[in-house]
């Protein structure tokens, strides 16, 4: 199977309307188009809201990247797209799925226009994250930041995502053996506990997997920016919005990317970088020791482990 990006994230919240601010004051997103809104009328003249009060956010050209769904039992991971070059390897994707004993359900056209995809097929992985296959996203020019920041994106997608799994083994078999993805590195950081990074693009890492805490959960999402001064402006906004800072400025060993981590509104963190490094088709796997060059404080395996065991109890900091 072809994966070539983690194209866009779903994720559900109790009160959507706690993210507006946190993503266009804090992070910088943008207002993205409501999905089925007529290309004629602005993109951002609903300010990215739709009817049920589900949000929508532009991270670059893409018509949206994150969407914001309302959710009173799952303030986590709804969805996670990940893009194919066309329908050819849509069909090709459905059919190993079917073939391997996996969810492999076709979408219609209904199910594509609520992605604002031209394609879409759905599948889950063993911990139960619904995922969707899908080819040509809307894309429209013209993206700005109401804070002035880029990310980057492009032929690396949109981020990484970072996962707490349950059945670790299970898991790294159906992203790596089926879907295509390759190990990066790995480190240990405990008796049978691993953190494992994959990719499909030149991106370090377009997917973790921990096994740290026995449940199926997101640790964090990460979206990478190109320079240390909009990583510090970033900071300086989440501190002075009160934001929890859950690991400080850092420097990580593995893919390089100076960093900080930060509390969302409901559950997760998100991590904002720059300077990571890229691979390529000749990279082959590391196994590195846990830790950072510098930095990074708060982000240890056992405060990990503690995080991943409050979002199973729904002990979430608001």
């Amino acid at each position: 199977m072809n994966i070539t990006s983690l194209g866009y994230l779903g994720f559900g919240a109790p009160d959507p309307a706690a993210w507006r601010g946190y993503a266009l004051d804090i992070i910088g997103l943008a207002p993205g188009r409501v999905p089925g809104r007529p290309l004629h009328l602005p993109p951002a003249g609903d300010r990215g809201r739709a009817e049920d009060g589900s949000l929508y956010f532009r991270v670059d050209d893409w018509s949206w990247r994150i969407a914001i769904h309302p959710h009173a039992d799952n303030a986590g991971l709804l969805y996670m797209g990940l893009e194919v070059q066309g329908p050819r390897e849509l069909e090709q994707a459905l059919a190993e799925l079917a073939a391997a004993g996996h969810e492999a359900r076709r979408g219609t056209a209904t199910d594509a226009e609520a992605r604002a995809v031209t394609g879409i097929g759905f599948t889950r992985d063993p911990a139960g994250n619904a995922i969707e296959l899908f080819y040509g996203p809307l894309v429209e020019d013209g993206f700005v930041s109401p804070l002035g920041m880029r990310f980057l994106t492009g032929d690396m997608g949109l981020g990484h995502l970072n996962l707490f799994v349950a059945d670790f083994e299970a898991c790294e078999a159906f992203y790596t053996d089926l879907l295509g993805f390759r190990l990066t590195d790995y480190y240990h950081v405990g008796d049978e506990m691993t953190v494992n990074f994959y990719h499909v693009n030149p991106r370090h890492h377009s997917v973790g997997l921990m096994k740290l805490a026995p449940v199926n959960a997101v640790h964090h999402m990460m979206l990478e920016v190109p320079s240390v001064d909009m990583v510090g402006m970033a900071l300086d906004r989440a501190m002075a919005a009160g934001c929890k800072i859950t690991a400080s400025l850092g420097r990580h060993t593995n893919d390089n990317m100076l960093s900080f981590y930060m509390a969302s509104p409901f559950g997760f963190e998100v991590e904002i970088g720059c300077d990571a490094i890229r691979v390529g088709p000749d990279w082959t796997p590391r196994y590195r020791g846990p830790g950072d060059l510098w930095g990074h404080h708060g982000l240890t395996a056992d405060n990990i482990q503690d995080a991943g065991e409050a979002i199973d109890r729904k002990d979430i900091a608001q």
